[in-house]
């Protein structure tokens, strides 16, 4: 019996989306969490402050979950910062605006006169456009800048650094003394040429500050004489002058020479030793070093045996000689002398060891008033004044 074939039954279709039975399943099931994520999900999420219509209104503002995350508070504290900052900013413009706007014309005129000579876009210090004022800075010995006088920019080395004119007739002085002494002239006449030289310089060196055309004129002329320094301050021959006038004009006859002599010889032999030796020694003061002190040291104590050594007791005695301080002996005080049981005979010493003992104190004398710094004073007036000082007292008490 033929028997019928069987036919095979629907198949089922299963969608692809779970059903809501599946759905209800799968959203029951958690898998493992770690104690960062849940404490993740456990805190609250921070709640939006921007665009808030109520914030304007106290009554209707409404209490907010405070956010524990450190990353949205810091930019909070630094937007509530930054307005206020800008509320500063903006109140300090108004203001600066307010004040330019009640300010006179003239105070304009000069806060932008003053802000062009702060920056002018050089490199170079700006030149001054006539005279403003006198200090006591403008008669110290500052460093030389390159580049205010234009020969020094062509002689670097020859003008600017090692500054051979200038000491060239710094150290001529000393020997046109020298000369002096030689043909008999007294100190106190050669005073009134000294005042003579000295009025019209210094009116000279005042005028051309009021004038910058005729600074400039005067730099281009007397440029390799000067320092840069003394561009805008007043020229080291006005203190030279001044120094010599001093020590000749009122002290005796041969302090004022030996004072004169250690001016010429002394700074300049320290200016030299300094600048070429000066930076393997200790610095003593800003600009002074133990080289130049002792070049200044070792030339006064030559030049103080030079002068009572050899010039007066071989080309002297001289008209005026018979005034002289320092005559060849020293001697203890006689108060002194009387405390430490000293017979006037043995408190007394002369020859050689006298000679040497002045020197010594000499030297001393012209390296301290080459160092030393009275108010910021040029060296040019104190060395010969601090010396005349030094020399005197210590003749007043042992000569």
């Amino acid at each position: 019996m033929p028997t019928r074939s069987s036919i095979p039954a629907t198949p089922r279709i299963i969608s692809p989306s779970p059903t809501p039975s599946e759905r209800d399943a799968l959203d029951s099931y958690t898998g493992p969490m770690t104690r960062a994520a849940r404490r993740r999900l456990a805190t609250p999420l921070p709640v939006s402050e921007e665009g808030n219509e109520e914030d304007g209104v106290p009554a209707l503002r409404k209490a907010r979950t405070r956010s524990r995350s450190p990353v949205e508070t810091r930019p909070t504290a630094g937007r509530r910062t930054s307005k206020k900052r800008t509320t500063k900013t903006a109140d300090a413009k108004t203001t600066s605006t307010d004040s330019t706007a009640a300010a006179p014309k003239g105070d304009m005129a000069v806060s932008e006169k003053q802000e062009k000579e702060v920056s002018n876009g050089h490199l170079l210090p700006p030149q001054p456009a006539g005279y403003t004022g006198w200090g006591w800075k403008d008669i110290s010995r500052s460093p030389s800048p390159l580049g205010l006088i234009p020969i020094h920019r062509h002689w670097k080395a020859f003008i600017h650094k090692h500054e051979v004119p200038r000491k060239a007739l710094h150290v001529s002085i000393g020997f046109f003394v020298v000369w002096l002494y030689l043909s008999g002239t007294q100190t106190l006449s050669v005073c009134p040429y000294l005042m003579a030289a000295l009025i019209p310089i210094a009116a000279v060196d005042v005028l051309r500050h009021h004038n910058a055309a005729f600074n400039r004129l005067y730099v281009k002329v007397l440029g390799a004489l000067m320092r840069e320094s003394e561009f805008t301050g007043y020229n080291g021959v006005i203190f030279y002058l001044l120094g010599a006038w001093i020590v000749l004009g009122f002290f005796p006859k041969d302090v004022g020479v030996v004072g004169t002599l250690l001016l010429s010889w002394c700074d300049t032999a320290a200016s030299t030793f300094g600048r070429l030796y000066g930076r393997y020694t200790p610095r003593i003061r800003s600009g002074k070093s133990l080289a130049g002190s002792l070049a200044a040291f070792l030339v006064g104590v030559g030049t103080s045996a030079f002068f009572w050594g050899w010039l007066v007791p071989t080309k002297g005695p001289m008209p005026g000689d018979e005034l002289f301080m320092f005559t060849g002996t020293l001697r203890l005080p006689q108060l002194l002398s009387e405390a430490v049981g000293l017979t006037p005979a043995q408190a007394t010493i002369s020859g050689g060891l006298a000679l040497g003992i002045m020197s010594l104190w000499s030297g001393f004398v012209a390296a301290a008033s080459e160092v030393a710094n009275v108010c910021g004073l040029d060296d040019n007036l104190t060395i010969p004044v601090l010396s005349g000082l030094g020399i005197w007292g210590f003749l007043k008490i042992f000569g």
